[in-house]
């Protein structure tokens, strides 16, 4: 049985899905990248090896993410993509009429429009943690409560609580004062889901048409605070995937499936990369007046791939 192998790997999460040709997940990893992308990538990959079944055999591999490039020289990927094509290809699949992707992760944000199956519109907030997951996290350990039990708090509160959410300094003191006026837990943590898609719609959905079906996908999807506070604002459902923490690795398998669809041999290089030594290095480019930060990385003693330059001096490996 043929299958697809997707690899998202960003600045928090790295994540591994196998495709099978009809588009169910087989297998789907959601890994910590903790800074060490080529270590998280092997990890993965060594787990996904072991949840084969006998008789699958990888038949196209894609990447996304942040960590595309790295991934893609490592692995031999057929495709190398961006996160909107990839989370909008995902999104496509579960709600094929879908209309509005909204996706929150542990770092980045970013909203994506679609019509009639095309990407119309985007943007994305790479700039301030206040419209994403890591606010959240950091208010819940001030609060010294689990992550995972935030959106639970949230949806026992009586008397809504504003909190202002366009900075995390400014959320952290307001909502120090709030405590201290005696409000209650639960409406504080709600009043923080809300600062958070408050945040997110002024920043990165201004400006943007948002019609429904609206689908809702990256880590933080999974607290359910932030969906109900994200239906109050927009006022219409918002839909959260089964496998919502690793749309973006979906959506590269899924491109990988397309881009092989009759072209024959898979550029994979096998599972046996997670056995192989890895290292990266970059050197500051003296060539002319930009002075472009390139870097490259090693398997073995061999340079595999280089990426950062903005001619083409460096391509030729």
């Amino acid at each position: 049985m043929k299958a697809y192998l997707g690899i998202d790997v960003g600045s928090v999460s790295t994540n591994i899905v196998i495709l099978s040709e009809a588009g169910e997940v087989l297998t789907g990893l959601y890994l910590r990248t903790r800074g060490r992308p080529i270590e998280a990538i092997q990890t993965g990959l060594k787990a996904a090896r072991e949840s084969l079944k006998p008789g699958v055999e990888i038949a196209g591999v894609g990447t996304t993410g942040s960590g595309r490039y790295l991934a893609g020289v490592m692995v031999g990927a057929d495709v190398i993509k961006n996160e909107i094509t990839a989370h909008a290809v995902a999104a496509s699949m579960l709600v094929p009429d879908v209309q509005t992707v909204l996706e929150i992760g542990g770092q980045d944000s970013k909203i994506i429009i679609l019509r009639n199956g095309v990407v119309v519109d985007f943007a994305m907030n790479t700039v301030c943690a206040a419209g994403t997951g890591s606010f959240l996290d950091q208010q819940a350990a001030r609060l010294n409560i689990p992550i995972e039990q935030f959106g639970e708090l949230a949806l026992q509160s009586t008397n809504p609580v504003r909190i202002a959410g366009r900075c995390t300094v400014f959320a952290e003191s307001d909502m120090i004062h709030k405590q201290q006026m005696g409000h209650a837990l639960p409406d504080i943590i709600n009043g923080l889901c809300e600062a958070l898609v408050r945040n997110y719609l002024n920043n990165v959905g201004k400006g943007k048409e948002i019609l429904p079906p609206v689908v809702f996908q990256g880590g933080v999807a999974a607290n359910i605070g932030i969906k109900a506070a994200f239906e109050r604002a927009l006022g219409m459902p918002v839909l959260v995937p089964e496998h919502h923490k690793i749309m973006g690795a979906i959506g590269a398998a899924q491109l990988a499936a397309e881009k092989m669809a009759g072209t024959g041999q898979t550029g994979f290089k096998g599972f046996g990369i997670t056995e192989l030594p890895y290292h990266t290095r970059s050197f500051e480019c003296d060539g002319c007046p930009n002075a472009c930060e390139i870097a490259e990385i090693y398997e073995e003693d061999r340079v595999i791939g280089r990426w950062g330059a903005r001619c083409p001096r460096w391509d030729v490996i």
